[in-house]
């Protein structure tokens, strides 16, 4: 896997449930298909100069969706859910994200 940090981190998810989460040091990413916790890990590190405690990864499945008659399907994706020391504070410049 030949990604620069950039890369491997697509964007953060915003959402009522990982708005809730940042409030506990907790911090939700859309990553690459192919990206490990440990490069997720070193990416937030440098990215955001914070130190990462604890790195969870959920696979999302894309659903089957049917569209004037033919069936398609959603893109699988992929989220990381980074934990990061208490003293540390990833500002997105959203309203109210911290």
């Amino acid at each position: 896997m030949n990604y620069k940090f950039y890369d491997l981190i697509l964007r953060p998810v915003v959402t009522e449930k990982s708005t809730l989460a940042s409030e506990l040091k907790k911090y939700v990413f859309f990553v690459q298909l192919d990206a490990d916790k440990y490069n997720i890990k070193k990416a937030v590190e440098s990215i955001f100069n914070v130190n990462v405690v604890k790195v969870n990864i959920i696979n999302v499945m894309g659903k089957v969706k049917r569209f004037k008659g033919v069936l398609g399907k959603q893109v699988n994706r992929k989220k990381a859910v980074v934990t990061i020391a208490k003293e540390h504070v990833i500002d997105f410049g959203i309203g109210g994200i911290k």
